[in-house]
């Protein structure tokens, strides 16, 4: 099982293969007793289930986060569900790291037969329906979640003003500064695209401003900069947010007419993409300065500041077939990043893992003569790789290309990774 062989059951162990018999839904509780916020969800929770969701087939699994056994033990004596082990920390991590859990409480529902997600948004959902009605809350489909009628400027226009197109969600605010840094700029870019592209794109504003006075007064500004695009109806702003899990504006997305993600991060297209480049997929290596799913995702960074244009060149053409693998498939397990010069994330990134800084970074990473092919070797001359491992607790790795810089010293790393092999280093 995805939940290892044992679950406790107040003090007794039992089969985890016989615990979910008859259920419609898993509530996987990451919590901890030490957390303020998950004491206070817990006791309604626990009433919840004991009133109605444990009856309508709902099951609870308590995932500490305490520091201690005797911490767990005191704090699971409230709560009427099951739990893992406490002895099961490495299940703990892995759970933790399957379901991209980033802070607690955190109630993701899965589907008991095998762990695929329900809905990661599960606190909303129990909020929002605390007596089942709508157990095991499967989230609407992007469709479902598309209001009929959608403002353009001062008048209303429906569904039909988006079908077949390829949508941008633009997550913004007015109260949120950095939104209005970019809100102009991706007027600007809007304005010049789209008398190319016509029906196949728009974009869609949806607010998050506190009240609808301040979300159309925002609107008005944005069409007046050029941004003549669609927006939400005020009681259907949040509609799109937990589809696409937003955490943070503003925020660009780049989606299918069928909601499918095309582009997670929307914002580094503007300003420099061409309407020759849509659908604007990402390229299979991104550019370390817009970092997007670092936090969430095993990111392979190519740390390639001191190398001369050609080499570095050379270098992404023969890594990308390699990150295009990653990137095809449903759930990437690593994403590639390549660090061209040195600026803030770089930095950044060589300050938290204990590296030189690029400008002191040794001259024969300079140099685009050609390594001799005969043996593949790692070398101290060659750019650094940075496999950085952030949702398994902070962990990272540091590695060399191979002389040759084809390629294959990503690959072993890859490899090495894997097979856990690699000296495993922890961030600060």
């Amino acid at each position: 099982s995805f939940l290892g062989e044992k679950l406790l059951k107040g003090d007794k162990e039992i089969d985890t293969s016989t615990a979910f018999e008859g259920k419609k839904a898993i509530a996987l509780y990451f919590s901890a007793h030490w957390c303020p916020p998950c004491r206070g969800f817990t006791p309604k929770l626990a009433e919840w289930y004991k009133k109605d969701l444990a009856e309508k087939g709902l099951e609870v699994v308590f995932i500490s986060s305490d520091h201690d056994e005797a911490s767990f033990k005191d704090y699971y004596k409230e709560q009427p569900w099951l739990a893992l082990p406490f002895s099961a920390r490495d299940k703990k991590a892995e759970l933790s790291k399957k379901y991209k859990v980033e802070g607690i409480p955190s109630l993701v529902i899965v589907n008991p037969t095998d762990g695929s997600t329900i809905t990661k948004d599960g606190r909303a959902a129990v909020l929002g329906d605390p007596t089942g009605a709508k157990l095991p809350w499967i989230p609407p489909t992007f469709q479902e979640s598309l209001p009929e009628q959608f403002l353009k400027g001062k008048e209303t226009v429906g569904k039909d003003a988006i079908a077949g197109k390829t949508l941008g969600l633009y997550f913004s605010a007015h109260w949120c500064p950095p939104c209005r840094g970019f809100t102009p700029k991706l007027a600007e870019w809007y304005k010049g695209i789209k008398g190319e592209l016509g029906d196949k794109f728009e974009i869609i504003f949806c607010s998050g401003d506190r009240d609808e006075e301040s979300m159309k007064s925002y609107y008005a500004e944005q069409c007046a900069a050029g941004g003549d695009w669609l927006c939400l109806p005020y009681d259907k702003k949040d509609d799109l947010d937990p589809l696409f899990q937003v955490n943070g504006i503003p925020t660009f997305i780049i989606v299918s007419p069928e909601g499918k993600v095309i582009n997670q991060n929307g914002r580094g297209l503007v300003p420099a993409a061409k309407a020759s480049e849509f659908p604007f997929q990402p390229p299979a290596i991104q550019d370390l300065e817009s970092p997007d799913g670092i936090n969430d995702t095993p990111s392979m960074l190519l740390m390639l500041e001191s190398c001369a244009a050609d080499v570095q060149e050379k270098i992404i053409q023969a890594v990308t077939p390699i990150a295009k693998e990653f990137l095809e498939k449903e759930e990437p397990e690593l994403i590639f990043f390549a660090a061209t010069k040195a600026s803030g994330i770089s930095n950044q990134i060589r300050g938290m893992c204990g590296l030189e800084s690029a400008e002191k970074s040794h001259k024969a990473e300079v140099s685009s003569v050609d390594a001799p092919k005969l043996v593949r070797t790692m070398s101290s001359d060659t750019p650094t790789l940075v496999l950085l491992d952030i949702p398994d607790n902070g962990g990272y790795y540091v590695g060399r290309m191979a002389k040759e810089l084809d390629g294959s010293g990503v690959k072993k790393m890859i490899e090495d990774w894997k097979n856990k092999s690699l000296d495993r280093k922890q961030l600060g």
